[in-house]
């Protein structure tokens, strides 16, 4: 269970008076008719049967409710649904901005993001950039880590009362839009999925430890004690594989594609909750897969140093993060190092665009702006409002939190650029060999042209800037090479 610090209430009165003085125009709860703004994302409007939405605890369960959701093209989905607090952390009674989950009686399609009955309203409260989630998801994709979620952002009122930005998107669980996998299976080797969680215990939640390691068995959600014993064995079998190091054995237990992207994912992010929760594994066909994500709102620079040791190894863009839960076994072996080398060198335009100029972030901010500068202004939350002992105390603006994520993430790939070396000096392409076509690549981009090049591979000289001379030392290097040859 994560430990609290109480809200400081001199914090949030200088925070809050800071907004006023600055015009941010702060008066909580008073958006309690339909906005009057362009709507740029989805808005989403929840009326529960007794009017009681604001004031939901976790512990108040479901209640019924209509929702209608409005997408941007005009379409408008209402249904009867029921809703309920969902989370932990972002569930005490003192954050007022209350993750949700939306249950449909039979499974429905959401702003055309698949079939299911249960949606994730996630609060990215303990965010004050509201980027990470997005960040990470939209990393994921480009990873090709199959099964991440959808996700929308949107705008959410309750009882007509107007609560801000929310990320919208499907929770891990079994489906055919989901996680597709079989826990149904008639052989008896059925399929399943299940979630590192090394502390927290809940009530209807069942958990097993495999060679001290404790997970929760997701899916099948109610395991009887036969699936129980499967899924304990197989897991017993998988990490005793891994502790033994043989590569092939090893391959044959595992899909080291998937585990070697959602490491790396994890590796740049330096997810705080790593080696606590949220961290999930199916198995399919006979293999285990790592994935999907979720929960990366204490993540990317975002916990506080004064909480040792994890949060300081944490929030330092530098040093190996990863090795833990099952990784803890892997992360040291050369072999799989050299997998994550491999998928980063394949991805790292992607990573290197998260922090670029015109990148990931800044794209993400252009586009969805005005919905974050409402949910600050307009919804009655403001910069700083709620903050844990073990996230990094927001700076007093959004533009500050944005500036320092931004930079965060690039000294991050600079970090990791020099840890892993996933090219070769003069590997301009990034084809894994230095040829011919390397110094006409890096001669295109002195010329200026569009084409892209991975910086450190093409500073042959290692002066920090890619000039004539470094496609010059590729020239001399060939044909030194030939020279031998001949």
């Amino acid at each position: 269970m994560k430990r609290l610090l109480t809200c400081k209430r001199f914090f949030a009165f200088v925070a809050c008076m800071a907004l006023l003085l600055s015009g941010g125009g702060l008066t909580a709860f008073a958006a309690e008719t339909d906005a009057t703004w362009e709507m740029t994302v989805p808005q989403i409007r929840v009326t529960t049967e007794n009017g009681n939405g604001t004031a939901l605890q976790k512990e108040d369960g479901y209640q019924n409710a209509q929702i209608t959701i409005t997408d941007t093209d005009g379409s408008v989905l209402t249904n009867n649904c029921q809703l309920k607090v969902r989370g932990n952390t972002t569930a005490l009674s003192w954050i007022e901005k209350k993750a949700f989950t939306v249950k449909f009686d039979k499974k429905t399609d959401v702003l055309g993001m698949g079939k299911g009955k249960k949606w994730a309203l996630v609060a990215n409260a303990f965010d004050p950039t509201l980027l990470r989630n997005y960040m990470a998801f939209s990393l994921a994709k480009k990873l090709g880590l199959a099964y991440t979620s959808e996700f929308r952002f949107t705008e959410l009122w309750v009882d007509g009362v107007f609560r801000g930005c929310y990320f919208l998107t499907e929770p891990v669980q079994e489906g055919k839009d989901r996680v597709d996998i079989d826990i149904k299976s008639n052989d008896g080797k059925n399929d399943f999925l299940i979630e590192y969680e090394a502390r927290r215990q809940e009530d209807d939640v069942t958990y097993f430890i495999v060679q001290g390691l404790r997970f929760i068995a997701s899916e099948p959600e109610e395991p009887d004690e036969a699936q129980l014993d499967y899924i304990q064995s197989t897991m017993d079998e998988i990490i005793s594989a891994i502790r033994r190091g043989d590569p092939e054995e090893i391959a044959e237990k595992i899909d080291v594609p998937s585990f070697a992207k959602f490491y790396l994912l994890n590796e740049f992010l330096k997810t705080f909750d790593f080696d606590m929760s949220s961290v999930f594994f199916y198995y399919q066909n006979g293999k285990l897969y790592a994935g999907p994500v979720w929960d990366y709102d204490l993540s990317a620079g975002n916990t506080n140093p004064d909480y040792l040791p994890r949060g300081l190894e944490a929030h330092s863009p530098e040093n190996v993060h990863a090795n833990k839960n099952i990784y803890r076994y892997l992360a040291g072996q050369d072999w799989f190092v050299d997998a994550v080398r491999s998928v980063y060198r394949a991805h790292y335009g992607d990573f290197s665009a998260v922090s670029a100029d015109g990148g990931m972030l800044d794209s993400a901010y252009a586009q969805y702006g005005d919905v974050f500068s409402r949910n600050y202004r307009e919804a009655g939350w403001y910069v700083g409002m709620w903050w844990i002992n073990i996230q990094m105390k927001p700076l007093l603006t959004y533009d500050k939190n944005y500036a320092y994520l931004k930079d965060w993430c690039r000294q991050r790939n600079t970090w990791m650029t020099g840890y892993y070396k996933p090219f070769a000096k003069g590997d301009a392409d990034g084809d894994g060999t230095v040829t011919v076509n390397d110094v006409t690549v890096m001669q295109r981009f002195l010329a200026e042209t569009e084409q892209e090049l991975p910086l450190p591979a093409a500073d042959v000289n290692g002066d920090g800037t890619v000039t004539v001379e470094d496609a010059t030392l590729i020239q001399r290097l060939l044909a030194e090479f030939e020279a031998e040859l001949s």
